[in-house]
């Protein structure tokens, strides 16, 4: 069990979830997972690197705020090695909880 592709994810740290669709090593090309975890986890295991640089945050004035900066409470992993690695961490601690792979229908 090794996954070795994120599809698509985002997490709302509101509800504390990161949803997530992936493949694992020898999944079919139609084959995908999906789940949802409680972002707690991501923190508790390392990953959440962005709580570090939260001070700089204190430095922006209303002036700074990106305007394409639609929602604050939903954000996604922008490095995927990152996300697998955590996804393939806790899998291993809670192998239980891999999801069975599903078919997923391409549109033409």
């Amino acid at each position: 069990m090794e996954i070795v592709e994120v599809i698509s994810h985002y997490i709302d740290k509101n509800q504390n979830i990161i949803n997530v669709e992936f493949k694992l090593l020898g999944d079919d090309d139609d084959i995908v997972r999906e789940d949802i975890i409680e972002y707690s986890f991501f923190e508790e295991f390392g990953y959440d690197n962005k709580k570090s640089y939260d001070m700089f945050e204190s430095f922006m004035t209303e002036d700074d705020d990106d305007e394409w900066d639609l929602d604050e409470d939903t954000d996604y992993i922008e490095d995927d090695d990152v996300l697998i690695s955590f996804l393939n961490e806790y899998y291993i601690v809670y192998p239980k909880k891999l999801p069975k792979g599903q078919m997923k229908w391409k549109q033409f």
